[in-house]
């Protein structure tokens, strides 16, 4: 019953956030609101990764057949990629993920041990086909946003890399408002690809990182990657729902295949380590979580609208559109509400609207150039 009064598609539409239709199945439709909390959270992610010394690239939506060929993708995630061919005869493909493009970019020049690691991030638009019966409002979509980033390093620093990234992506997920649950190690599975020394190390190098960063994985068995084991985040939300979110995955094959080589202190060449990494994992996915896990109660700084200021009175339209001004300039999102309608009316449906500040201004605000403040779950002034 919780979780049905949580559901993000429900919320979504009550707080006119987004939309979907059938025309544009698994494509989400993001209203101003709905937008502007996307934006506040990118904005927010694009601080912390900076501070973390990331770079931010992009990288394009569309790339001929014989790029995913040389990646591989081709052969193993054709039934899932979105194809088209062009008048000239060119076989074209959307992107279903974004670490070959950022390998171009790595392979751009010559480098240099002295250049890593080097952390490669984009907030990568994909698009990925899923059968329609899977698809399920923001949790399960066709194009997405990742929030998404490669880590290029020596096999000397994977342990370093993997501890920061732990300790960013659980301090991340806090700010959110999301506890971590556990950390999983996904192990080797049965059909892999490296020997079984290969597979102590990567393991043991993933275990001894989590450790130093104060986590104690849960040992997924068999859960890894063909190519090498990863990490993955899980969450708990606020009726004790576990989701996860965020993933840390080592590989030592697409470098290899596309070429990712840099010049080791030694002067030979050497193909770098790549850590596949995401935070939220998809903006779209995540926002669902955040809907379901506030009940769309956002905190202040993430709400799409921090204040409505709402007037009692027509003769307080003037300072209700000032004290707006004001608090605009002071930073917040303000709508305001001048209707010709009773204040509990305004309240109950700006309230129902989550907003978490409702400034009431009537004749006698107006005159004392003050409003009444009223918080989201409390009737106190």
């Amino acid at each position: 019953e919780e979780a049905e009064k949580r559901d993000h598609r429900k919320v979504g539409k009550a707080m006119e956030l987004f939309h979907m239709q059938e025309e544009g199945r698994g494509m989400v439709f993001w209203h101003p609101k709905g937008w502007v909390l996307w934006r506040v959270l990118e904005a927010y992610m694009r601080r912390r990764l900076d501070a973390a010394g990331y770079v931010e690239v992009k990288t394009p939506q569309v790339l001929d057949r014989k790029f995913w060929e040389q990646s591989g993708h081709w052969d193993k995630y054709r039934p899932n990629m979105f194809v088209c061919e062009t008048v000239e005869g060119e076989e074209l493909s959307l992107k279903p993920m974004n670490c070959p493009g950022h390998v171009q970019i790595f392979d751009q020049g010559q480098r240099s041990y002295r250049e890593l690691p080097l952390r490669m991030a984009e907030f990568g638009a994909c698009h990925r086909y899923e059968p329609s019966g899977s698809l399920h409002g923001l949790m399960r979509v066709r194009g997405f946003v990742q929030d998404d980033a490669h880590i290029f390093c020596r096999e000397d620093q994977i342990e370093e890399e993997t501890e920061r990234f732990v300790r960013l992506t659980r301090l991340i997920h806090g700010d959110l408002g999301m506890a971590t649950d556990h950390v999983a190690l996904a192990t080797r599975p049965e059909v892999r690809a490296g020997s079984d020394e290969f597979w102590d190390k990567a393991e043991s190098m993933l275990l001894n990182a989590s450790r130093k960063a104060g986590v104690e994985p849960v040992i997924a068995e068999g859960d890894g990657a063909f190519y090498a084991p990863k990490l993955d985040f899980i969450v708990k939300d606020a009726i004790g729902r576990t989701w996860t979110c965020g993933t840390l995955q080592l590989d030592y094959v697409l470098p290899e295949r596309l070429g990712a080589e840099y010049v080791a202190e030694d002067g030979s060449k050497q193909h770098a380590v790549m850590l596949h990494r995401a935070i939220l994992g998809s903006f779209e996915r995540f926002i669902g979580i955040l809907i379901e896990n506030f009940a769309g109660a956002f905190p202040m700084w993430l709400a799409p609208v921090q204040v409505t200021v709402a007037t009692i009175t027509s003769d307080a339209s003037e300072f209700a559109e000032e004290a707006a001004a004001a608090f605009r300039a002071a930073g917040l999102r303000v709508e305001t509400d001048l209707r010709n309608e009773k204040i509990n009316y305004k309240v109950r449906e700006h309230s129902l609207a989550k907003v978490p500040v409702i400034a009431v201004v009537g004749r006698k605000e107006a005159e004392e150039k003050t409003v009444a403040l009223r918080r989201f779950g409390s009737d106190a002034q």
